[in-house]
């Protein structure tokens, strides 16, 4: 085993040297220069395997080498590892095999946060709350959550024997689950908000993104929506023919989505809105903030370019670069840069990254507090109506609207998972029947008694906790969604948090502006110079205000 990863080393190393001359999948010779730096490298591997100390195996030396070459490159070409270039392969793809349950670490136990209906899960009556203590008889306790997830996934139509510890029940209970295929939805909520409104969270861009989208869009014009919130917060990207494939919906056809650039020539470029009679056209309000990256840019700032929606939260990530993966030996694999994605105005998406610390450490994990706003210097660019909007990494908002924490005093009921567990409890003991139920007026009351109870907290401890009357109603309102979890799943959960959600209910105070710009979108059809536009006076762009300016400073 350690000779073939010391040969791993040297295929790896020759590759990454004259990355280059990839070209068709095809390598270049190795020149002078190259090939001394190669022996060198192959000598440090050899004595560090040798003479270092203690034991290390070839591969986390191979490894190791790697990633500390690869950040020489740039934040977002990667070295894949055969479980990490699995996991890509798994998401792009929309589905895989398992059990069919959201899980998470909660209070260091491995716990169902909902099962997916119609999952062999739900059909075997698995419940929110529910402890998965041991999975093929070893302890999930001493287990991270990714080795926990790859040991309930496996082959369709092989079992896996789990026991599950259940509130109010005295003993494990003992479950063989068959696998079976678990579609993972990149559309993760789609419903009416209001009875005009339709809304639609999209997490991700994968092999069946076009396909939920449609089938969300149709769903929600069947419920009378006139105007639709679509929701790319958090979302990472994904495959960029789906960004492509799915932007037909909202931008005109024939319409550019973004163009490439790199160093080599077939690197360079344009891509275009597929010909299609689908484009909602409807008022439209998009919503991002410091996780929005990659294809969720693209697509963020193409609707922003063509004029036919509002883009507001907080300025995105800024990750425009573009990542081809290639097959490496044993498994492995790297998603190398080779080119920069730019919006239709020209606005480059990538932000800088001179400096890996404030790349990261200002966004990754960071508070939205921390969000970068646009320089005056920024670089100006012009939509098809001529509004301004503005270069220097990511998509500046139309409206920038921020998104205040919870209150802080409340962090250790979540640090101790009070707010689930309790609401869990809460709904096996009263079975809620439906979602039009509300919380009683004694619930706060009814969780301080629970906590002590629990002993949990003291009884001082809460009195500081529900000081504040805004520290009151979250609770109350984080308690109303978990009972929803437990009772009918996230999409009902989430209904309820999104009225204390300060960015959707901002975005949704947008729709007249949206209108208009629709409707200026329409007047630029069949008007051959489109600067003519410029003489259309209307109170939307006479009243445009500086993107980092303009807009209300919520939660």
């Amino acid at each position: 085993m350690s000779k073939s990863w010391r040969n791993l080393a040297i295929v790896l190393f020759a590759a990454a040297l004259i990355f280059s001359g990839v070209a068709g999948e095809k390598l270049l010779a190795l020149t002078d220069e190259s090939e001394a730096q190669f022996q060198l490298y192959t000598e440090m591997l050899h004595l560090a395997h040798e003479r270092y100390g203690s034991e290390v195996p070839y591969k986390s030396l191979v490894y190791s080498s790697i990633q500390g070459m690869l950040r020489t490159l740039d934040p977002h070409t990667n070295f894949l590892t055969p479980e990490a270039y699995d996991n890509m392969r798994e998401r792009q793809q929309g589905s895989f095999y398992g059990l069919g349950i959201l899980v998470s670490k909660r209070s260091g136990d491995l716990t169902v946060i909902s099962p997916i209906e119609g999952t062999p899960a739900w059909r075997l009556g698995l419940r929110a709350g529910d402890i998965i203590s041991t999975i093929e008889g070893e302890p999930t306790s001493t287990m991270t959550l990714d080795e926990a997830v790859r040991k309930l996934k496996g082959p369709k139509g092989t079992q896996v024997n789990v026991h599950i510890t259940r509130r109010n029940v005295e003993k494990p209970l003992p479950f063989s689950i068959t696998r079976a295929e678990i579609p993972q939805n990149t559309v993760r909520y789609a419903y009416m908000m209001t009875p005009e409104t339709g809304y639609i969270r999209l997490t991700d861009f994968s092999r069946s993104t076009t396909r939920e989208i449609s089938e969300a869009l149709e769903k929600l014009e069947g419920e009378g929506m006139k105007q639709l919130l679509l929701d790319l917060r958090s979302n990472g990207g994904g495959l960029l023919d789906q960004t492509v494939e799915v932007s037909k919906y909202f931008v005109p056809e024939r319409s550019a989505i973004v163009e490439t650039r790199g160093r080599l020539r077939d690197s360079h470029q344009s891509f275009l809105s597929n010909e299609s009679d689908d484009m909602l056209d409807l008022p439209l309000v998009v919503l991002v903030n410091n996780g929005t990256a990659s294809a969720a840019e693209i697509l963020a700032g193409a609707i922003q370019d063509h004029d036919v929606g509002l883009v507001t939260g907080v300025p995105t990530w800024g990750k425009g670069l573009v990542q081809t993966v290639y097959n490496l030996s044993y498994g492995t694999g790297i998603a190398l840069t080779t080119a920069k994605y730019y919006t239709p105005s020209g606005r480059l998406i990538q932000r800088d990254y001179s400096s890996y610390y404030d790349y990261y450490n200002n966004f990754e994990g960071g508070d939205e507090d921390d969000t970068p706003e646009v320089s005056i210097d920024s670089p100006e660019f012009e939509t098809d109506l001529g509004r301004k909007v503005y270069g220097g990494g990511g998509i500046t908002p139309d409206e920038i609207v921020e998104m205040p924490d919870g209150p802080v005093e409340l962090q250790p009921l979540f640090a101790k998972n009070a707010f689930f567990e309790f609401a869990v409890d809460y709904e096996s003991r009263h079975k809620i029947a439906d979602t039009t139920w509300q919380p009683p007026a004694d619930m706060l009351e009814g969780f301080r008694t629970w906590l002590l109870a629990e002993e949990l907290f003291e009884s001082d401890d809460l009195e500081t906790m529900f000081a504040e009357d805004d520290a009151k109603a979250f609770t109350e309102r984080q308690i109303h969604s978990d009972i929803f979890t437990a009772a009918f799943g996230t999409e009902a959960a989430h209904k309820v948090l999104a009225v204390g959600d300060t960015q959707i209910q901002s975005a949704l105070e947008l729709f007249d502006k949206a209108r208009e710009l629709l409707e200026m979108r329409h007047q630029l059809r069949g008007i051959p110079n489109q600067k003519l536009v410029k003489a259309l006076e209307t109170p939307l762009m006479q009243g445009q205000t500086d993107p980092v300016e303009g807009g209300e400073r919520p939660q």
